[in-house]
């Protein structure tokens, strides 16, 4: 018997059940293991492969010789340029996009105490999308006399506008009483929704050709041709929304017993949904201002990361980061080499993982509610 199971069994356990539950920590400490690996894996991975292959020891050179450890020579420049100027911010963007729907999906899912939320559930990916498609038509009638430099931001700014105006309705709309009613959250997402779907329509009946080419693709989600200054805004608002979600952890695990029960043991339960919605939505509305629509990315980490580690959000919210990185990273690896020359959007390789799980989802909840 380890060390570890005989100090549980002095505090209470018998031997057995003190080596059963050494035995899960174990296996959960390897689990862990592995979705870091696999991060890094998948990082690497992205870095490496491509039109240009850059292997790990040329990546690891250029790093030296950006910190003035080594020297390059000219015969370099080609895969510098590469590496630093298209692959690296491409990478960090999937991993803030990836890591933040993710964390965003289990916080919500804590939140409905329901596997099937996600963060376009309450509407706040619609009401960016929207804010968006309304910039891609309208962009050149009102904001032609704008400077060329602030034009490249009027997209996301737009987009993460609007999913904040979508987030204080959504709110509004579920007050009552100086009580936020989960419910009327819930139904006030799916309806707002609809209605950006529609309004989302209707401006696509308006667009031109061009306007319509952008709109598909910006609707499909990509992380293409992101510069560093398209990163430098989004970087501190994810990650201080993520940073936030991860601080109501224990206020999560307190609320999977109940509103009354966490009430009882200490959570200011109205205060955290308030909190937590917010923080939701900015760090959706970033992520949808900067890549587009990514579906099911919130909905299939979270559950997947669930079923390996339990739900204990302390684990489960940094975990749900780590593995909503890595598949948004492989999803894009897979989406840069599917089509070539061409790129697919990663939008429909999301939705091509996320459709039938959610299908598996919903059939595995309906065989547990006969049984």
């Amino acid at each position: 018997m380890s060390l570890h199971s005989l100090s549980l069994s002095s505090s209470g356990l018998d031997p057995a059940a003190a080596e059963a539950l050494a035995q899960r920590t174990r296996s959960r400490r390897r689990r862990v293991w592995a979705l870091v690996l696999v991060f890094i894996a998948a990082a690497l991975a992205g870095l490496g492969f491509g039109a240009v292959p850059i292997g790990l020891e040329t990546q690891a050179l250029i790093v030296l010789d950006r910190l003035g450890l080594t020297s390059l020579d000219a015969s370099w420049v080609r895969e510098e340029a590469v590496l630093l100027s298209i692959r690296l911010p491409r990478v960090l963007l999937a991993i803030l996009v990836g890591g933040g729907l993710a964390v965003c999906g289990a916080a919500l899912q804590g939140l409905f105490r329901n596997p099937l939320a996600d963060p376009g559930l309450i509407g706040v990916s619609a009401g960016a999308a929207l804010g968006a498609v309304a910039t891609i038509v309208f962009g050149g009638l009102f904001f032609a006399g704008l400077p060329p430099a602030v034009r490249p931001y009027l997209l996301p700014l737009a987009a993460f506008l609007g999913g904040l105006v979508v987030t204080v309705i959504i709110q509004r709309l579920a007050r009552r009483g100086g009580e936020t009613d989960i419910a009327t959250l819930l139904l006030a997402g799916i309806a707002i929704n609809a209605i950006a779907a529609a309004a989302m329509g209707f401006l696509i009946y308006l667009a031109d050709d061009q306007q319509l080419r952008q709109v598909t693709i910006w609707t499909l989600g990509s992380l293409a041709g992101r510069p560093w200054g398209d990163l430098i805004p989004v970087v501190p608002v994810i990650c201080l929304a993520v940073v936030g979600i991860f601080a109501l952890a224990r206020p999560l695990n307190a609320l999977l017993l109940g509103e009354q029960e966490a009430y009882h043991l200490g959570v200011e339960v109205e205060s955290m949904k308030r909190r937590l919605v917010f923080l939701v939505a900015l760090a959706t509305g970033a992520a949808v201002a900067v890549s587009g629509v990514i579906g099911f990315v919130g909905l299939v980490v979270p559950h997947l990361v669930r079923l390996l580690l339990g739900g204990d959000h302390r684990l489960l919210l940094p975990a749900s980061a780590v593995a909503g990185a890595s598949l948004l990273l492989l999803a894009d690896l897979a989406a840069r080499h599917v089509v070539l020359p061409a790129e697919l959007p990663i939008g429909i390789l999301t939705s091509l993982l996320g459709g039938p799980f959610f299908l598996w989802l919903l059939l595995r909840r309906r065989d547990m509610t006969r049984g």
